[in-house]
């Protein structure tokens, strides 16, 4: 496992990045070059449940461990659905169950920087590396308009 961060930097106040990042609309636009039709359902609480998924229901069962709202997030994923079955147990998940993934926004030079911080395993370092970028551009598309 290695630590991976993501930064960049947004002409638009904290609060837009915000709705922009967990915004209904916002989120599957920016996270498409993860997977076409993503999206999240939470109930935004700490220790609640989060569901990150793909356009077919698969993807990842999270809690968020940490809010501080137009300022911090941070999600401890917990597990995986895959074709409709939740697995928070098997070998494969316990490997990596208990990994971070955080959102930091603070001010700068007029700006909100936005830096992203996550604990990936090695089979995913190539593919974050190459689609959080892009997500990131995205993302600040969306932010800036």
């Amino acid at each position: 496992m290695e630590k991976l961060t993501f930064k960049v930097s947004i002409n638009a106040p904290r609060t837009k990045v915000w709705e922009t990042l967990w915004g209904d609309t916002t989120y599957p636009a920016w996270t498409a070059p993860f997977a076409e039709g993503s999206r999240i359902e939470s109930d935004w609480e700490v220790g609640g449940r989060t569901l990150f998924l793909d356009g077919k229901g698969s993807g990842m069962v999270s809690t968020i461990a940490k809010k501080v709202p137009n300022e911090y997030m941070s999600f401890k994923h917990l597990g995986e659905i895959q074709n409709g079955v939740e697995d928070l147990t098997s070998e494969k998940v316990k490997g990596w169950s208990g990994n971070t993934e955080n959102y930091t926004l603070t001010d700068a030079d007029g700006k909100t920087v936005l830096e992203v911080d996550m604990d990936a395993e090695d089979e995913f370092k190539d593919y974050l590396n190459k689609t959080f970028p892009a997500s990131l551009d995205k993302l600040k598309e969306l932010a800036e308009k």
